[in-house]
């Protein structure tokens, strides 16, 4: 069994359950396969390793069976960008802060070997966003994202405008610091925090959440995700923020942009005990009293 494993630098707290992995790997005799930016931050916390292979390009993901993130959600978002259109099954282990994504527990790593050998686990297909542009290449052909997509102004100052379209047909005109196309997956982050709303990751639909909009009416909105969405957006510095999950750019706002659900899905890996609604609970602290 082939596993890539990619991560970001971790607490020193979290060595023991990563050296901990690893070895369990090794005993099972799994092919591991560790990105080689991550080889050097595991060389530099002295992990131990044996039986892994370095690769370099996400071409030698080809054949893996899936792909452990080890960090917090933004190391699992790097991941489904490394892992692209291949739709390779990807499980976050949380060595990070929220873990609303990846949601295994350092201590958990053992069981969540075990059950990937058993097959006890399921697979949740998750939406991606797909964006273009009229002038230019988006992130080097990485033009997708599992959360959202964010047009941003990029002085502290005055507000942008953004002409939005809905199938071709004028949507409204978003007089604010910005605005957000989030997935379901992404609706749990950005769009949450200026207001969006909570939407189950199995549901058809996309959200629209401006940031800080001008006119106080102006409320997010929930479209069909076979929608297509452009935006034209105009700012007194001429340019503006774009952002996919954790990647962003400065682009010329003379680029009309056009976003999609993409083609290709993300597809997370759950143990049998997770369910969205406890993480909901959990992490956002859902039915709790604070005065008990």
């Amino acid at each position: 069994m082939k596993v890539v494993v990619h991560g970001k630098p971790f607490a020193e707290a979290a060595r023991p359950f990563i050296q901990g992995m690893f070895d369990e790997m090794a005993l099972r005799k799994i092919d591991v396969w560790i990105s080689g930016g991550f080889e050097a931050i595991l060389n530099a916390a002295n992990i131990r390793l044996s039986n892994t292979t370095t690769f370099g390009s996400p071409a030698d993901l080809n054949g893996a069976r899936l792909v452990v993130s080890l960090g917090g959600d933004g190391t699992l978002l790097e991941t489904v960008a490394l892992i692209g259109a291949r739709q390779i099954p990807v499980i976050g282990v949380n060595v990070g802060r929220l873990g609303f994504l990846a949601t295994v527990p350092p201590e958990r790593i053992k069981d969540m070997i075990l059950a990937l050998e058993t097959g006890d686990y399921r697979i949740e297909t998750r939406s991606i966003l797909e964006v273009e542009a009229n002038n230019m290449e988006i992130f080097g052909g990485v033009n997708f994202a599992l959360n959202d997509l964010a047009i941003t102004k990029t002085d502290t100052s005055s507000m942008i405008t953004v002409h939005s379209y809905l199938n071709g047909e004028f949507l409204n005109s978003y007089w604010a610091d910005g605005l957000i196309v989030s997935t379901p997956t992404g609706s749990t982050g950005y769009s949450l925090s200026c207001g969006g709303p909570v939407l189950v990751p199995n549901s058809k639909s996309l959200i629209v959440t401006p940031v800080s909009p001008h006119n106080l009416n102006v409320r997010p909105l929930v479209v069909e995700d076979s929608a297509v969405l452009s935006f034209e957006v105009k700012s007194r510095s001429n340019n503006f923020l774009l952002s996919l999950d954790s990647r962003s750019s400065i682009v010329d706002e003379s680029t009309q942009l056009k976003v999609r659900k993409a083609s290709f899905v993300a597809r997370l890996v759950k143990m049998r005990q997770d369910n969205f609604f406890d993480t909901l609970r959990s992490k956002l602290s859902w039915g709790l009293d604070m005065r008990n």
